[in-house]
């Protein structure tokens, strides 16, 4: 068994995430279906501070793209990619649909079990939702809810018919069938999946072992733990039989990295056959919470000493960083975190706060790599200027290291900043 460096993990990993490749100079479909073999899921989330989650892990690789090329390739009923819960609700591959047919059970399993569950409390709901949709074909929440028998109750003070589709679409019976913004149009799985996608029966073991491989392929090093959350399996003793037949292969090769640890001791750790060691990563490069780099917090604390949290919900006056900070990606290293906020109709990116993290120490070079990027954000989401506050320690030598271009350049005062002595 071998031992890595820290460095050596990270840039690992950055490479399988697909960090050490250089951006094309115009991103094409081609790029978006190729950075997605690599990352496997996409996770979506409506907080659109900035962007949305699933635009940004695209820019992060690739660097600036259309959106709606995004939403032609993602959200149209292209047959390509679908909408499930591998991690949270995200886009996987349809063809990947089967390998989900063991949460599908579980979801079904653990309702039907429950006699007090909306399941079984209004299967009046769900039958005449499944008639529906058999009858008028793909269907917005909102096209059902006018007629919808009312019952009710439900959870959430969700309405019955998106209920009803929610349900359905967990257990497999229904799938998305495309969506405009955060609006989705469902169908019976039959109207949306191929057929043979469909009737292909993958057993609960062999699954598991696929999604680990995948994982392990999408991470390059990894614990077991790293392993599991991916693709959130929290059936552990499946997850560690998967990876011990992935050894047996030589598809998983067991090593040690300097640092990981847990009790004192070194934590067990494998590295993908196919994992490359880049000699160094450039750039920079803006990150999203629901990443996949980061997104598993013990993990990004573990390779970049990153200790990230959402503050969203945390009261204005106590929050640390900011409202929604996106750590900044420089070379192979997190350099800092900054708080955008898109002001679309003054077409201006705010930083609203802007931080170094880490005990590395920091330079012109690292403040000009982290405005070069927020220059690359802003046009990207087209805004004319970039408004940077005076909240935080890198916000100076960040601003300093603006230079405009055809993005113009100010300044503005944050609530939180301390007025001078």
């Amino acid at each position: 068994m071998f031992t890595l460096s820290p460095s050596e993990a990270r840039r690992i990993a950055l490479g399988a995430q697909g960090f050490s490749r250089r951006r094309p100079n115009t991103v094409t479909p081609k790029h978006l279906h190729q950075a997605m073999e690599r990352l496997g899921v996409l996770q979506i989330d409506s907080v659109n501070v900035f962007a949305r989650a699933h635009y940004m892990p695209m820019f992060a690789r690739l660097g600036a793209y259309e959106p709606p090329m995004f939403d032609r390739t993602f959200m149209k009923a292209s047959g390509r990619y679908v909408e499930y819960v591998p991690h949270e609700a995200a886009f996987l591959p349809a063809a990947d649909w089967a390998l989900w047919r063991f949460r599908m059970d579980d979801f079904r399993r653990r309702w039907e079990d429950n006699t007090d569950s909306w399941l079984n409390a209004k299967a009046r709901t769900l039958d005449w939702v499944r008639a529906e949709l058999r009858g008028r074909g793909p269907l917005k929440p909102a096209d059902l809810r006018d007629d919808a028998p009312r019952e009710r109750g439900g959870w959430w003070d969700w309405d019955e018919a998106k209920m009803a589709l929610e349900i359905l679409w967990r257990i497999g019976e229904v799938a998305v069938s495309g969506r405009r913004g955060f609006e989705r149009s469902y169908a019976l799985a039959e109207d949306v999946i191929p057929a043979e996608i469909l009737a292909r029966a993958i057993p609960r073991d062999d699954a598991v072992r696929e999604l680990v491989r995948r994982a392990a392929r999408s991470y390059g090093v990894a614990t077991d733990t790293d392993l599991a959350d991916y693709y959130r399996i929290r059936d552990r003793a499946r997850v560690r039989a998967a990876i011990a037949s992935l050894v047996d292969e030589g598809e998983l090769i067991p090593v040690r990295v300097t640092g990981w640890e847990r009790g004192g001791r070194p934590r067990p750790t494998w590295m993908h056959r196919d994992a490359a060691t880049p000699r160094h990563i450039d750039g920079a490069a803006l990150l999203s919470p629901f990443d996949p780099l980061i997104w598993f917090r013990e993990r990004a604390l573990r390779l970049f000493d990153l200790d990230y949290r959402i503050e969203i919900y945390t009261p204005a006056h106590q929050r640390r960083f900011g409202y929604y900070s996106l750590p900044v990606l420089v070379g192979e290293h997190i350099a800092a975190r900054v708080d955008l906020k898109a002001d679309r109709a003054q077409s201006t990116l705010l930083v609203q706060s802007a931080w170094w993290e880490g005990p590395h120490g920091y330079d012109g070079a690292q403040a000009e790599s982290v405005a070069g990027e927020l220059l690359r954000a802003a046009t990207w989401q087209g805004l004319e200027r970039v408004s940077v506050s005076g909240w935080g320690d890198a916000a100076e030598e960040i601003a300093q290291a603006l230079h405009g271009g055809v993005v113009t350049v100010q300044r503005h005062q944050h609530p939180r900043e301390v007025a001078p002595n």
